[in-house]
C-alpha cells in the first residue's frame, strides 16, 4: 500500500477508479441486453446491488482482511471501518480495491441469472465479499504466502476475475440449469436486447484501462504499454472467438464475439506489464478461443451460464494467469524465478483459488440452501423475475402478459391497453388493428353461418317434404295401379275379347306392361323416398339369388323377346344363399336387366353371372351388347334423376333412378356397385355382397362348359 503520491499518480488512480466503477454499467448492460425480457431487471438490480454490498462489506472489514498489518497467514487485522485511513494516498487506494472487489462480486450475476431468487444473491454477494475475496486477495497481493511465493496477477486475472468465477460456478452447480434449456434440442434462448449487451462491451473495454493500468498504483512509462497490451488482447480475444465459432456453427455469432472481447481483457490482466504487444496480441487470441471451447464443454456437462460468464472470466483467468510464465520477461516477474518455476508457481496459484474459493463457496452455499431457497420456484421462472421477484415490468412485458391472457381465454373480442409513444405501445396498436380486422371477418364469418344454418334447415324441411309428397303419391298411385294390372292379368286369361278378335289381346297385353312398367317406376320412386329420409330398413333374411335371378329373368323375359335381345342366365357356381332383404335384391336386379335390355339393340345379348371371387365375396353381374356408356358420363349415371343418351341415341325411358337405388341398397347390404363400359361394345354392372353374408356357399360339382351354358330365357 502506497503511503504518499504525487499528484499525477493521485490523478490517475482517480481515473482508474472511476472506469473501474463504470464498468459496472458494462457489465449491467452486457448481462441485461443477453438475457431474456422478462427477466432484465432483475439482473440489472442484482448489478447494483452487488456493488452497494460489496463496497459496504469492503469498506467494513474486507479491506482491512487483504491489506491490513499481517499476523499470520491467513488475514491481516488492521484498518477495521477504515478507522484510522491516514494519508489521502490511503483512501485512494482503498477505493481503487473496493471497485475491484465489486468487479469480482458482479461475475457471479450473469452466471445465476434468469433462475436464482434475489436474497440468495445477496447472501453469496455478502460471502463473497466479506469471506472469499479480501482472504484470497490477503494471500495474492496483500503479503501473504502466494505473495511471499513471488505468485505474478498485475490485475488479477486470477484475484479478480478467477475468484468470481469459481464462485459463480459453485452456485449454478447447486440451482442447476434453467427449464429446458437442455431440452427440445438444447437451444438456448436468446438474449431480448443485443445491441444494449454490445454497448455493455464496448463501456467494459474502456473500464479495463483503469482496470489494468490503475493496478501499478502510478502513472509511470509503464501504462501506455499497459493500455496497449490491453487493447491488442481485447481485438484479438474477439477476433479469435468469433472465428472458432464460426468453424464450430457455420455462423458469425455476437455471443462469441461479446465474450471473447471480455476473455482477452481477462487473460491480459495477470501479464500486462511483464509481455510486449506481440506476446498480449497471442494471450488474448488464445483467450478468446479457450473462451469459445469450454463454454462448449460447459453445455455438454449440461452446466447452463446465461452470460458466458465462467468461460469469459474463470477459464480465461486461469489461462491468463499461467501465460504469465509462458510469455512474461523473467526480469520483469521481480520474484526472481526461471520460467518452469514461476509456471509452477503460477500453478499453485490457480489451484489456491479453485480449492478455496469454490470450496468455500460451495460449501457455505449448501448450507444456506437447507433454510433458505436458491432457485425460484417454476412458476415464477416461467412469468419472469422482473414480476415474480419484484413485482416489476415493461410496457413490452405488459404487452406480452395481456396477449398471453387472451391466447389463454380465447377471447380475442377486446384490444390490449397502449402506452402511448413506445415501442410496445406501436406494436399494440397494430396487433389491435389485426384484432379489428379479424372481428370484423369473423363477424361476417358468423353472420354467413347463421344465413347458412338458416338456409340448411329450410333445404331440410324441402327435402322432407318433397319425400314426404313422392311417398304419399307413389303409394296413392300404386293402390289404384296394382288393381288395374291385376284386372288386366284375369282379362288375359278369361277372354281375348267379346268377339274372339286377338287385337284385344294385344291391345290387354300392352295394358299389361305398361302397368308393370308404371308398377316399377312407382316402386323405384317409393324406394328413394325412403332411403332419402332414411326411412328405409333392410329385412334380413336368407335368400336364394339362383331363385331370385330366375324370377327376374321370367319377368324380364316378354320384354326381351319383343326386342329380340337373347336374355339368358350363365352362373359360374350353381346357386348360392345370402343373408339380404329379399324385395331389395329382387329391385336391384330388375333394375339392372332392365337397363341392359333398354339399351341393346335387336340382336344383342343379355347375360347374367354368379360367381364367388377370390376373396370369398359374391358378385352378380349383369353384361350387355348395347351402346355402351362414354367414360365421362360414368359418374353422371350414379346421381340420381339422371339420364345418359347412348351411343345408339335410343332416348331412355324411367325416371333415372335405376343405378342410384342399385347403388343405395347395396351400401345398405355393406356391398359394392360396380360399372364397367366402353361405348359400342357393351355394359357390365356388377354388385358384390360381402363374404359376411354368405349363407353356405355350394361347392362346384365339376360342371363342363355345357353346364355353363345355362337356359336360355328368350330367343
Amino acid at each position: 500500500m502506497t503511503e504518499s503520491l504525487s499528484p499525477i499518480d493521485a490523478i490517475w488512480l482517480l481515473l482508474a477508479t472511476v472506469l473501474v466503477i463504470a464498468m459496472q454499467a458494462g457489465f449491467t448492460c452486457l448481462e441485461s441486453g443477453l438475457v431474456r425480457a422478462k427477466n432484465s431487471i432483475n439482473v440489472a438490480l442484482k448489478n447494483l446491488v452487488d456493488f452497494c454490498i460489496s463496497g459496504a462489506l469492503f469498506w467494513a472489514f474486507g479491506f482491512a482482511i487483504m491489506f491490513g498489518a499481517v499476523t499470520g497467514e491467513l488475514v491481516g487485522e488492521s484498518a477495521l471501518f477504515l478507522s484510522a485511513p491516514g494519508a489521502p494516498s490511503v483512501l485512494l487506494f482503498f477505493l481503487f480495491q473496493m471497485a475491484l472487489c465489486g468487479v469480482a462480486t458482479t461475475i457471479v450475476s450473469g452466471a445465476v441469472a434468469e433462475r436464482m431468487r434475489f436474497h440468495a444473491y445477496v447472501l453469496i454477494t455478502a460471502i463473497t465479499a466479506a469471506v472469499i475475496y479480501p482472504v484470497f486477495g490477503l494471500w495474492a497481493w496483500g503479503g501473504g504466502w502466494l505473495d511471499r511465493l513471488g505468485f505474478v496477477d498485475v490485475a488479477g486475472a486470477t484475484v479478480v476475475h478467477s475468484v468470481g468465477g469459481w464462485v459463480a460456478l459453485a452456485a449454478v452447480l447447486l440451482i442447476g440449469p434453467r427449464l429446458g434449456r437442455f431440452s427440445g434440442g438444447g437451444r438456448a434462448p436468446d438474449g431480448h436486447y443485443p445491441p444494449i449487451a454490445v454497448l455493455g462491451v464496448f463501456l467494459l473495454w474502456i473500464g479495463w484501462f483503469g482496470f489494468n493500468g490503475g493496478s501499478i498504483g502510478t502513472f509511470d512509462e509503464t501504462v501506455p504499454l499497459i493500455l496497449l497490451n490491453t487493447n491488442v488482447a481485447a481485438a484479438l480475444g474477439g477476433g479469435a472467438a468469433v472465428f472458432i465459432g464460426f468453424l464450430g456453427t457455420g455462423r458469425w455469432n455476437l455471443f462469441y464475439l461479446v465474450n471473447g472481447v471480455i476473455a482477452g481483457l481477462v487473460s491480459i490482466a495477470a501479464a500486462c506489464t511483464v509481455v510486449t504487444p506481440a506476446a498480449a496480441a497471442a494471450i488474448g487470441g488464445l483467450g478468446g478461443a479457450i473462451a469459445v471451447i469450454s463454454g462448449w464443454w460447459l453445455e455438454r456437462l449440461r452446466i447452463d451460464d446465461p452470460v458466458g460468464a465462467i468461460p469469459a472470466h474463470l477459464c480465461a483467468g486461469i489461462w491468463g494467469t499461467l501465460a504469465v510464465a509462458l510469455f512474461g520477461d523473467p526480469a520483469l516477474w521481480g520474484s526472481g524465478h526461471d520460467r518452469f518455476t514461476q509456471l509452477g508457481v503460477q500453478l499453485v496459484g490457480v489451484l489456491a483459488a479453485g480449492a478455496y474459493c469454490f470450496g468455500v463457496g460451495y460449501v457455505l452455499l449448501r448450507l444456506a440452501a437447507s433454510w433458505l431457497p436458491l432457485r425460484v420456484t417454476r412458476e415464477v421462472e416461467k412469468v419472469g423475475l422482473n414480476v415474480g421477484e419484484h413485482g416489476a415490468s415493461t410496457d413490452t412485458l405488459r404487452l406480452l402478459t395481456e396477449m398471453q391472457e387472451q391466447r389463454s381465454k380465447r377471447d380475442f373480442s377486446d384490444p390490449v391497453n397502449i402506452e402511448p409513444e413506445t415501442e410496445a405501445g406501436q406494436f399494440a396498436a397494430q396487433y389491435n388493428m389485426v384484432l379489428a380486422q379479424m372481428n370484423a371477418e369473423r363477424a361476417v364469418r358468423e353472420q354467413a353461418m347463421r344465413e347458412l344454418h338458416e338456409s340448411k334447415a329450410i333445404a331440410e324441411e324441402a327435402s322432407r317434404t318433397k319425400t314426404r309428397f313422392l311417398a304419399n303419391v307413389s303409394h296413392e298411385l300404386r293402390t289404384p295401379l296394382n288393381a288395374i294390372v291385376g284386372f288386366t292379368e284375369l282379362l288375359q286369361r278369361e277372354t281375348h275379347g267379346p268377339l274372339g278378335n286377338p287385337r284385344y289381346l294385344d291391345y290387354i297385353s300392352d295394358i299389361a306392361r305398361s302397368g308393370q312398367h308404371l308398377a316399377r317406376l312407382i316402386e323405384e320412386l317409393l324406394d328413394w323416398a325412403r332411403l332419402d329420409s332414411g326411412q328405409q330398413e333392410l329385412k334380413q333374411d336368407t335368400v336364394d339369388v339362383g331363385e331370385a335371378i330366375d324370377e327376374v329373368l321370367r319377368l324380364m323375359h316378354e320384354e326381351a323377346s319383343q326386342k329380340q335381345v337373347r336374355l339368358e342366365r350363365v352362373d359360374e357356381i350353381p346357386s348360392i344363399a345370402l343373408r339380404a332383404d329379399p324385395r331389395a335384391l329382387r329391385q336391384i336386379l330388375l333394375s339392372l336387366v332392365d337397363n341392359a335390355i333398354k339399351f341393346t339393340p335387336g340382336g344383342g345379348s343379355v347375360e347374367v353371372r354368379a360367381r364367388i371371387e377370390s376373396g370369398g365375396d359374391y358378385a352378380i353381374t349383369v353384361a350387355d351388347t348395347g351402346c355402351g356408356i362414354a367414360e365421362a358420363d360414368l359418374q353422371r349415371v350414379m346421381e340420381p334423376f339422371a339420364q345418359v343418351d347412348g351411343a345408339s341415341r335410343v332416348k331412355p325411358d324411367g325416371v333415372g333412378l335405376g343405378l342410384p337405388l342399385s347403388r343405395s341398397l347395396m351400401d345398405l347390404h355393406q356391398g359394392t356397385l360396380v360399372i364397367e363400359s366402353e361405348v359400342g361394345r357393351g355394359t357390365a354392372v356388377t354388385v358384390g355382397f360381402p363374404r359376411s353374408r354368405t349363407v353356405q356357399p355350394e361347392p362346384s360339382h365339376g360342371l363342363g362348359p355345357a353346364a355353363l351354358q345355362g337356359t336360355a330365357m328368350g330367343d
